[in-house]
């Protein structure tokens, strides 16, 4: 891993390319749209790629025209979405807000500012905000200071606040359209294993927390595809991550809004399953499985 080095000149006010991937989203795309349309920097391009909604959307987008620019049409999804409008755009500086999440007053100057002082990043990430479906803030994202090795058991970069550089994007490989979920941690390792990023202490962003975001309404297949990018990255897949899988399977509680509980069965399963995903490191796994089960399900450490 090594440290960036910006390819082209930088101006004072580099331009701000950002897109946003939307899919049927009519009830969130208008207050997205407005966060970043009411930034302070004077200089942004804001693309948004509509996969064909029908719920609306589209009259929202035309509204806009001429603030923004916007195409609808089917895709192969939001990491589709995300490489088209980064292959339209201009931006030195790269960043995409999904349809639910929206920027702080401030933001994108901020961001601007940080990648500016501290060039030798790959991009930046600052703070934010999980929201509920009405928008209000429930608490803060749990974001860390940025660490390779860390990215091996935890997703800790809250994804709109983050900003990047635009050659380090493209020269990772873009987004990877075969993923429809935990496309941003994906992104997040690929850019660890040649650059850094730099976590920044202002908050940036909001990301909401609602019935239709994948995270809450689709537990099992983020849970699934965060085991199959991290052990196709580092070969292991830590007792957390599939401990969490196991308890989207056999237990329906969205583990936000509603805390799942340990289960014996649930411990059990974490071990077949486990196993399974790490069957060239099973003593390895058998360890971590052993120690942080047992504290789940008893509250002390196995000896």
């Amino acid at each position: 891993m090594t440290g960036y080095t910006i390819k082209s000149p930088v101006i004072e006010n580099p331009l701000v390319s950002v897109v946003t991937p939307t899919y049927n989203m009519a009830s969130f795309l208008e207050e997205t749209i407005q966060s970043v349309l009411s930034q302070d920097y004077p200089n942004i391009e804001y693309i948004v790629i509509d996969g064909g909604s029908t719920d609306g959307s589209v009259e929202i987008l035309r509204k806009y025209q001429g603030r923004l620019r916007w195409h609808s049409a089917p895709d192969r999804g939001q990491t589709d979405a995300i490489n088209k409008g980064f292959l339209e755009s201009h931006g030195q500086i790269f960043a995409f807000l999904c349809a639910d999440d929206t920027y702080l007053p401030g933001a994108v100057s901020t961001a601007v500012k940080h990648m500016l002082a501290h060039p030798e990043h790959a991009g930046i990430y600052g703070e934010g905000y999980l929201t509920a479906q009405d928008g209000h803030i429930i608490c803060p994202y749990p974001t860390k200071p940025f660490d390779a090795e860390l990215l091996k058991t935890q997703c800790f970069i809250c994804q709109p606040a983050a900003f990047l550089w635009r050659e380090p994007f493209a020269e990772t490989g873009m987004m990877d359209v075969e993923l429809q979920n935990a496309l941003d941690y994906d992104l997040w390792i690929r850019l660890a294993q040649r650059h850094t990023l730099l976590k920044v202490d202002e908050y940036l962003a909001t990301s909401r927390m609602h019935a239709g975001a994948k995270t809450l309404g689709q537990r099992s297949a983020v849970y699934k595809a965060g085991i199959k990018v991290i052990k196709k990255h580092y070969g292991y897949v830590p007792f957390p991550l599939v401990y969490g899988y196991c308890c989207s399977l056999l237990d329906k509680r969205d583990g936000f809004f509603e805390q799942v509980p340990p289960s014996p069965s649930k411990y059990l399963l974490s071990l077949v399953c486990g196993s399974y995903e790490n069957a060239q490191q099973m003593p390895r796994y058998w360890k971590e499985w052993l120690e942080a089960g047992w504290n789940k399900l008893f509250g002390f450490k196995a000896r």
